[in-house]
Parts: structure tokens; sequence; C-alpha cells
């Protein structure tokens, strides 16, 4: 049984760690109440209920507190987690993981992208996904292969409602990632060439990722070209990814905008942007 205990500990440790970069740490830090909490209460429900809460605590204010300050002289900043001059995160769970932390220069043009795409189309907001976590170069923010110094971010493209044709700032995966704008018959198809060519990875978000919401949605490409040209414009920004068969869908014109490789995923879902 202590063996085993250990061994749970061990993978909750790695778990935390590989999802949030820091929650292992305070995972660690937990356990020191747990001889206290065990104590306190001889109902192993009570106990346990206690220990979770601990966690979450610690978890959260180190999270909320002391992370945004313990990262500045790493270089990296956290982007707004609430709606912040009209850019926000998909989802929460970017910022609760700690996946939102970027270099100060490309927040700024992150920013600057969101307040001229919302001049131009009024009530629009760029959505965020991934970013980088806030400590340690070379850290890998899994599954992606290159968040890991600050200077990359990925941002959702925008959409309309099939049903009205109306814009919104809604997406079709809750994530942002996995529900891809496939190419039409005449368009160039890198998904079917990399699979053909052994890259079983290049599409494999969309089998996880659930679809029912796909049909609802429609690609807003004069929004999601103008988002686009805004962040190619931005004098920080050195590549910009995005799937080839929409360069030329989008007619997107600029030499910051390349493909990614085969050995990474499918950017028919999703904008990705790093510094130069």
């Amino acid at each position: 049984m202590k063996h085993l205990k250990i061994a749970i500990h061990i993978f909750v440790f790695i778990l935390l760690t590989v999802l949030t970069q820091i929650g292992g740490l305070i995972y660690l830090l937990s356990l020191l109440t747990h001889a206290w909490i065990e104590k306190s209460t001889t109902r192993k429900i009570s106990a346990a209920a206690l220990k979770i809460l601990t966690f979450v605590f610690l978890y959260t204010a180190c999270t909320c507190w002391l992370v945004p300050l313990l990262a500045e002289p790493f270089g990296r900043v956290p982007l707004p987690v609430k709606e912040t001059d009209h850019l926000k995160p998909l989802t929460i769970l970017t910022c609760v993981m700690n996946r939102h932390y970027v270099r100060p220069a490309l927040k700024t043009a992150a920013v600057d992208a969101a307040r001229s795409m919302h001049e131009k189309f009024p009530g629009t907001t760029v959505n965020y996904l991934d970013a980088n976590f806030p400590f340690i170069n070379k850290f890998p923010l899994l599954p992606h292969l290159s968040h890991n110094d600050g200077k990359k971010l990925d941002l959702a493209f925008c959409y309309r409602m099939s049903a009205t044709n109306k814009d919104t700032n809604d997406c079709p995966s809750a994530i942002g990632y996995g529900v891809c704008e496939e190419p039409l018959p005449h368009e160039k198809n890198t998904a079917a060439f990399c699979a053909a060519n052994g890259y079983w990875n290049y599409s494999v978000l969309t089998y996880i990722i659930p679809q029912k919401n796909k049909k609802m949605f429609s690609l807003d490409e004069g929004r999601t070209r103008e988002l686009v040209q805004q962040l190619t414009a931005q004098k920080a920004i050195g590549k910009l990814f995005i799937e080839p068969h929409l360069i030329e869908r989008l007619k997107l014109q600029s030499d910051k905008i390349r493909f990614h490789g085969c050995q990474a995923v499918r950017h028919d879902d999703h904008i990705h942007i790093q510094l130069k």
C-alpha cells in the first residue's frame, strides 16, 4: 500500500507539472499539510475533501498572485484573463493552467491587432488559445513543439453562425483546436499530403475533438483575412503559420506567412504567430 501511494503521488506530480508547469510543485507543498489534516479529522471523506481544497487554494493563490510576479524576471507577462482591449482567452482553462504567458512585445502585438479588429469590425473580440508557460525556456508546452520560450501564440479564426450568417465571437471547438476548415476540391490538400507521407499526427486532433458544432459555424473569411493582415503588419511578428489552402483562399500575401511542416499539426483551425 505504501508503494502504491508513492506511485500515485509521483504520477500526480508529473501530470500536474506537464499540464500546468507549477502544479506539481504546489502538489508537493500541499502534501506538507496532510499530516495535520489527518490529525484534525478521523473521517476519511472529510480528510480527502480538505486535502483537495488545500491544494486548490494554494494553486489558485499562486496562479493569481505569485506566478505573474515571478514570471517578470523570466521576461514573460500574462495575457488578459478577462476581455481587455478586445482580446481574451477562448477558454478560461488556458489561464487556469498557466498557458497564457508571452514576451511583452508579443502581448503588445496581439493587443494592437485586436484593437484594430474591433475598430474595423465593431463588436469583434480576438480569442487567444495556447501561448507559453511562465518560466524556463525550452520547458515544453505539450502537445506543441515550439511554445517554450514566450515567443509563440495561437489565435482562433473568426466565424459566422451558419443559420443566420451573423458574426460571432464563439468557435466551433471549445478549445479552439481540432475543428478544421477543410480544403475545397480544387484547393491544395496538405493534410492528405502529410498523411500519405507517414505523418499520422498531422490531423490527429480532428479525431479527438468533438465535431458536433462544425455545421453551426462557417469561417468568416473577411474578418479572418483582416486579422492575419493586422498580425503580419506588426513589426514584432516574425512568422505566421496558417494552412496553405487558406493562404490561397484568403488571398494572403506576406513574406511572414509560412508553412509549418508536416511534423506539426494542422493550422486550418487556428493562426500561429511568433516573434522575430
